[in-house]
């Protein structure tokens, strides 16, 4: 997985601890399991009350050892082929409407370092449609304020190009401004811990991703947005209001980094739902 697909640290860490909880309750060497085991525990996932999503999840995972063990000749005969994964409900992505995201902007206002970036990081959030990962991830030199990109390496290790916006661009210049202040405050500790990382606390320590979403959930309720709510709701606004706009579904696709359009494609039936509201409020006869 780390090898070969250049999967990320968080989901080496997920199908670990999926093949932990399968081997804890099969008991047996990988060449004993047989087709009952998979689908004992598929049961047993299931009774736990976990979501069809984190079932099929932990399914794929045990799919995906057992394919790699029948390759490597470990298996003579691969128990996961006959299991079928179980149907998941596809649920459409939360997004915010123009006056919400604008509102949310307002709040972030304000002095100081602090201040300037938690608005840089909504405003980037929204602007180039990045997942959390990338935003954290994000070093000084990811940054171009001449051609207003941004280099992030999504999901495989894959890195993309993506543009910013004039808005998102003016709040990274003015956190910029104030990171520097900080570094030379001798009142402050220094930025010395990781001087490569753009989005950083006074202490000069990368922001984790529980620490960004925590500065979205909290201005996204300062705005009034209730529900789930998180840096991935920027996402799909990003997304959501360019279609919205005309954007095509291809361009979308490249912004957030999809290897599949089909992923994208879930985007089209919030224009189709969005295209039935307006046609509801302003056709004379749509209510009749």
């Amino acid at each position: 997985m780390e090898v070969e697909k250049n999967a990320s640290p968080h989901t080496l860490r997920a199908y670990k601890k999926d093949l932990d909880e399968f081997a804890a309750f099969v008991k047996k060497d990988p060449a004993s399991v047989d087709l009952y085991d998979i689908r004992g525990f598929v049961a047993a996932q299931s009774k736990q009350g976990l979501a069809k999503s984190s079932v099929m999840r932990r399914l794929s995972t045990v799919k995906a050892f057992f394919n790699y063990l029948a390759s490597i000749g470990a298996v003579t005969a691969n128990p996961t082929r006959l299991v079928p994964s179980p149907k998941v409900p596809k649920h459409l992505p939360n997004f915010l409407s123009k006056d919400d995201v604008f509102t949310m902007m307002e709040k972030a206002e304000g002095i100081g370092f602090t201040a300037a970036r938690n608005k840089a990081i909504l405003e980037l959030f929204y602007s180039s449609g990045l997942r959390v990962s990338e935003l954290a991830g994000a070093d000084m030199e990811s940054i171009n304020l001449k051609q207003a990109m941004v280099k992030v390496r999504g999901k495989g290790k894959k890195e993309r190009i993506v543009p910013i916006g004039s808005y998102a661009l003016g709040a990274l210049k003015t956190y910029l401004v104030e990171r520097l202040l900080v570094k030379e405050d001798s009142a402050r500790p220094r930025i010395s811990k990781d001087p490569a990382a753009l989005f950083i606390n006074t202490s000069g320590e990368r922001l984790s991703d529980r620490y960004i979403r925590r500065i979205v959930v909290k201005f996204a309720r300062m705005t009034g947005v209730e529900g789930a709510v998180g840096p991935h709701t920027l996402r799909h606004t990003f997304a959501t209001h360019l279609l919205h706009s005309g954007a095509d579904l291809r361009v979308i696709q490249e912004l957030l980094g999809h290897a599949s359009l089909s992923t994208t494609q879930k985007y089209t039936h919030l224009d189709i739902q969005h295209l039935m509201d307006v046609y509801e409020k302003c056709h004379p006869l749509a209510e009749a």
